[in-house]
């Protein structure tokens, strides 16, 4: 054996090579720790908004569910009273006439309304949808009223209907040599009123969404309609008019949960005045909780627009519903 050379032993590596230790891996997840881990997250990432909804929504709702079938006169303690707060509302020889008239002039405000607003919007939509110059200011200015606060219009067009002479639309008419009205103190007026009003606020929103409608159309059916030498009003009629149908179905379906909860306005502007002619469900509503303190009879108004509301809708989904087409 020479000398200076090591021996080595059967098995071991050869002199100068490293030996590399192979790390360990983690055990892999199954997938249902996975989707628990990820499903775990989404929640905890969605309870924030679920905790806002719980406290200012669902509870609420729930709530005045509960006090539906109480007497609950503040500052006195609530008495279970089973559905006389129903019996009340639609038998009582002072109350029920009132409700009544709230009824009727919510559906005023509604029929008055929708109409004239969605065939204004559908209009300045198909102004709007063509390529001008400028239409992108066009669309804006439309849509500013929709998101300028109820109670800043109100105030705004209460300066419009003044009675005086200062009042825009009566300085207007001085102007034309007729005689100014009392917009929101004639019982025959101020519902009109409050419907020009709310017909301005709201349109900037449909018009919005009767666009994006519009512009879902392929252009490639009015293409084919010009080669068939058809004008505009058959192309409106054969082409426009049925692909729009979910759209228009949406915007009516919203527009008439929106006009039966209107408000703000009456609260304003004429306080449910003259006469009890702009007293609408949810300002009834209002006067029952927040004026004379009768919070269950409240509710009951409450229970009763909700109902009306989902007959409705119900209704919008049966009769109108299945007559539009989304392919």
């Amino acid at each position: 054996m020479i000398k200076g050379e090591s021996r080595s032993h059967p098995g071991a590596p050869a002199s100068g090579s490293t030996r590399h230790n192979p790390i360990p891996r983690k055990p892999a997840k199954s997938w249902w720790k996975r989707w628990g881990e990820e499903t775990f997250t989404a929640y905890l990432f969605l309870l924030p908004s679920f905790l806002v909804f719980a406290v200012f929504t669902f509870f609420p709702v729930i709530f005045s569910l509960v006090i539906c079938f109480y007497r609950w006169n503040l500052p006195h303690q609530p008495a279970y009273i089973g559905l006389d707060n129903f019996k009340w509302l639609f038998t009582d020889p002072i109350d029920a006439p009132a409700f009544r008239q709230s009824v009727f002039n919510s559906f005023y405000y509604a029929l008055g309304g929708i109409p004239l607003n969605m065939a204004i919007s559908l209009l300045l939509a198909l102004f709007l949808n063509r390529q001008l110059r400028g239409v992108e200011l066009f669309r804006t200015a439309y849509f500013l009223p929709t998101i300028t606060s109820t109670v800043a219009v109100s105030v705004v067009w209460m300066w419009i209907y003044h009675p005086a002479d200062y009042g825009l639309l009566n300085s207007l008419l001085l102007k034309l040599g007729l005689s100014p009205q009392s917009w929101l103190r004639d019982p025959h007026l101020a519902m009109p009123a409050l419907i020009a009003m709310g017909i301005w606020k709201g349109m900037g929103y449909n018009v919005i969404i009767f666009l994006a409608g519009l512009q879902n159309i392929p252009s490639r059916l009015y293409e084919a309609a010009e080669i068939d030498g058809a004008g505009g009003w058959t192309k409106f009629w054969k082409i426009t008019w049925p692909l729009l149908g979910p759209t228009t179905f949406y915007i009516m379906v919203i527009s008439v949960i929106n006009s039966l909860k209107a408000f703000a306005q009456m609260h304003v502007m004429t306080q449910g005045g003259p006469l009890g002619r702009t007293t609408t469900i949810v300002y009834y509503l209002y006067q029952q909780a927040f004026e004379t303190f009768r919070m269950g009879k409240a509710s009951a108004v409450a229970a009763v627009l909700f109902a009306l509301l989902l007959v409705l809708t119900f209704i919008q989904f049966k009769v109108v519903g299945s007559r539009v087409h989304y392919d």
